[in-house]
């Protein structure tokens, strides 16, 4: 199993377990990507499958990674070993195996570095007042191509940040972070939701957010799609939520609080609607473009013509720096963790090393970030998820995954839930691979 460090922390309360969750869980998906899917395949017709696949992977693939992680306490690697052994006798597949979601992990906490590198840049210059003055579209879309191609210095900034962080610990650093910074972000965009609500038109903006047209779901791209933010925005790729898991105490209710996370990352994702569609409208344009175009280019561009722009911008950039933030520690938590029980590190040796090797690789990936991004999560992502799933749901008997998933419940889940995991929710997850990979990406 490898040579054993320091006692393993756990999280102090279910609470902050709950929420280092919905921050590893909230990111750019619900921010950037989210309301460009509700407004190409229109509103309520989206959120309907949205909300079913949302109900599915939580209450089997969330609920999976989490009683995982605590059953086995260890990551990925220790995790797949237990497994295997397990079933087979031998550990050493299962320790090859779990290499893939800790590199996984750590890749796309490299490309993540850079992204939150971007928004660190707007939220200072938000306040700085620097791009309120830019005059048109074209402006917006010159003054981020210079930023994407060398954001050195906050890039640095945003690591030192996450590092210190990071070496604090699970209860000191990320407890703490999230049990702080999470109930702000939603702080922050109800009350941007809530002042987009006064602008003139915002109105037709939520008539479309919640348009239902029932022909709508017969178009096959409207599930697709919707299986595909599902699937990425609960974050289950085999390592976050999986070592946030292995942190968990044995009286902690897994469902109760995979239910949690899945309805605070689906109304972020809602909220985050209510803001940028309704003051889209209200300046009478449509959402056309997501990813880093919608949020670097048209956004600061629709907010510096708008009324309070400038207070509007600051407070949404920040909001956002805190989605983005919280994301990128959870995503260097799995290659750390896997330093420390593998090698016997010190946490701050193990944070150290990530950190250092995060920061040199994110600064010489500046250039092909996009293409960076789009083969992990294409690819690798749903892979590590797909391999924890098996883990766990077949190599471990059902007895042992009842008992696991049950640990610290008043009332042991139903005779659906094994079933469900084992036969729907695993053929899912190959699905959004084989999909993904043909299409390019779904999520």
């Amino acid at each position: 199993m490898g040579k054993q460090g320091a006692a393993r922390e756990t999280f102090n309360s279910k609470r902050g377990f709950i929420l280092a969750c919905i921050g590893s869980a909230v990111g750019m998906g619900n921010i950037w990507l989210f309301p460009t899917r509700i407004s190409a395949y229109g509103g309520a017709t989206f959120l309907i499958p949205y909300l079913i696949f949302v109900l599915l992977i939580a209450s089997t693939g969330v609920i999976g990674e989490m009683a995982f992680g605590r059953a086995t306490k260890s990551g990925p690697i220790g995790a797949f070993a237990q497994a295997t052994k397990a079933r087979f006798g031998t550990e050493l597949p299962g320790k090859i195996l779990g290499l893939l979601p800790v590199l996984s992990s750590l890749c796309m906490a490299i490309g993540y570095s850079i992204v939150v590198g971007w928004i660190f840049t707007y939220a200072f210059e938000s306040f700085a007042g620097t791009t309120l003055a830019l005059p048109s579209v074209d402006a917006f879309a010159g003054h981020f191509g210079g930023i994407a191609a060398d954001n050195s210095v906050f890039q640095t900034i945003s690591m030192v940040a996450a590092v210190i962080i990071m070496a604090l610990g699970v209860v000191k650093g990320i407890e703490r972070l999230n049990f702080f910074l999470m109930p702000l972000f939603f702080l922050m965009f109800i009350g941007l939701a809530v002042y987009t609500a006064t602008l003139p038109g915002a109105a037709e903006g939520y008539r479309y957010v919640f348009l239902l047209d029932p022909a709508g779901l017969a178009d096959p791209m409207v599930w697709v799609y919707a299986l595909g933010q599902a699937f990425f925005s609960l974050s289950i790729a085999g390592n976050g939520t999986l070592i946030y898991g292995s942190y968990l105490s044995p009286h902690e209710d897994v469902p109760q609080s995979a239910k949690y996370v899945a309805l605070f990352d689906t109304l972020a994702a809602v909220v985050a609607s209510l803001v940028i569609i309704p003051a889209m409208a209200s300046a009478g344009q449509t959402l056309d473009t997501g990813g880093p175009g919608l949020m670097f280019i048209f956004l600061p561009h629709l907010f510096a013509n708008m009324p309070g722009g400038a207070v509007f911008q600051a407070v949404f950039f920040c909001a956002v720096l805190i989605g983005g933030f919280t994301s990128l520690v959870n995503l260097f938590e799995a290659p750390i963790a896997t330093l420390q029980e593998r090698f016997a590190l010190t946490r701050r040796t193990a944070v150290l090393s990530i950190g250092g090797l995060g920061l040199v690789a994110g600064l010489l990936i500046q250039a092909i970030v996009a293409d960076w991004m789009d083969v992990l999560s294409v690819f690798f992502c749903p892979l590590g998820a797909l391999i924890a799933a098996v883990m766990f749901y077949w190599l471990f008997t059902r007895e042992r995954v009842e008992h696991e998933v049950n640990l610290g419940r008043r009332k042991p889940l139903g005779a659906w839930f094994y079933p469900l995991a084992k036969y729907v929710f695993c053929p899912i997850v190959l699905v959004v691979l084989v999909v993904g990979a043909v299409m390019g990406g779904i999520g």
